[in-house]
């Protein structure tokens, strides 16, 4: 196989700034079966076959090398598998769709500013109340691993399916970890983000698989795709 499988957000906004971002670079992407089809093609460039996921299957595939290049959001590499970052290059942040991931708390905690006091908290909260610290959030991963690295293990993970920054007025978690852009949202629900609560600054980029296979005119084909869209050279 000689094509390379470059993958695009399905929707959304983050699908229209990278569809900008080929388009400037004269890389128009057409999608011949209309914009519901997943599969799209880039005339300037035959050798690429382009697909449509959604930003976590790309996240996912890019990691296991079924793709071999696409956009996607840094966090969802960092949240897919801990090895995630080694397993990618990151050959152009692209300068939209950034967002951080946060631990945020109630606004009523006057006596946690960062994350020593939640530490604090944890440790007593269920002598107090009988139950784990509860924490919603989407990014399990990354929520485990940080508070891991601040020596918090008392509390327990309500997976979030919904508005997450909802939950601690509704009863169902203490705190949250979630994405922000400009923290209104999260200030309009009596959140604020703990001094050292930024887990990650995260942003829409170009990656390329490192699993992927690059041998031979597969590899001819990244190298010009690379180039026509200013990145910066794959190096293996």
């Amino acid at each position: 196989m000689s094509n390379i499988m470059l993958a695009l957000p399905s929707k959304g906004r983050l699908q229209e700034e990278a569809m900008d971002l080929f388009a400037g670079s004269g890389l128009t992407i057409a999608r011949p079966g209309g914009a519901r089809s997943y599969l799209g093609e880039m005339t300037a460039m035959p050798d690429v076959t382009v697909r449509f996921l959604s930003a976590s299957e790309i996240a996912r595939e890019l990691i296991r090398g079924t793709i071999d290049l696409g956009i996607t959001g840094e966090d969802l590499i960092h949240e897919t598998a801990e090895t995630g970052p080694m397993q990618v290059e990151i050959v152009k942040r692209l300068g939209f769709g950034r967002a951080d991931v946060v631990v945020a708390v109630p606004d009523a905690w006057i006596d946690v500013t960062a994350m020593d006091d939640l530490s604090d908290v944890a440790a007593d909260f269920r002598a107090r109340h009988g139950r784990w610290l509860k924490v919603a959030t989407k990014y399990v991963n990354l929520t485990r691993r940080h508070f891991a690295q601040a020596g918090i293990a008392e509390y327990r993970i309500v997976e979030s399916l919904g508005a997450t920054e909802a939950a601690p007025a509704s009863g169902a978690a203490d705190l949250i970890v979630d994405i922000t852009s400009t923290g209104s949202t999260l200030q309009a629900n009596g959140l604020r983000i703990l001094t050292d609560g930024v887990m990650l600054e995260s942003e829409a980029v170009l990656m390329v698989s490192r699993n992927a296979d690059w041998a031979g005119n597969r590899r001819r084909t990244l190298d010009a795709l690379l180039e026509k869209l200013g990145a910066a050279a794959f190096i293996l």
